[in-house]
């Protein structure tokens, strides 16, 4: 999602894995993250707030969920799939 994001497909792919394994009670969780992905602690960060804004935004309704028009609804259930690894974190 992250509208305003500087990573490369590949990248935010990485990002969304490294986010799913590395979750808040893993040590040094940024460097880990970073290291998965090959930018900067601060890209990390800041990434990860453009990803918690959106999913704000979307929970407040502020922005309505794209209709997506996949076979079977892979793409939808993919989303609410990282909405709620998010809800964990």
């Amino acid at each position: 999602m992250a509208s305003n994001s500087s990573l490369s497909h590949r990248q935010t792919k990485l990002f969304e894995n490294a986010l799913a394994i590395y979750d808040k009670d893993t040590p040094d969780r940024w460097q880990n993250i970073a290291k998965a992905t090959g930018i900067t602690v601060e890209e990390v960060k800041r990434q990860y707030q453009l990803l918690v804004d959106d999913v704000e935004q979307i929970e407040s309704d502020k922005v309505p969920l794209p209709n997506y028009k996949t076979r079977g609804g892979k793409a939808s259930y993919q989303l609410e799939l990282r909405l709620k690894c998010l809800r964990m974190q």
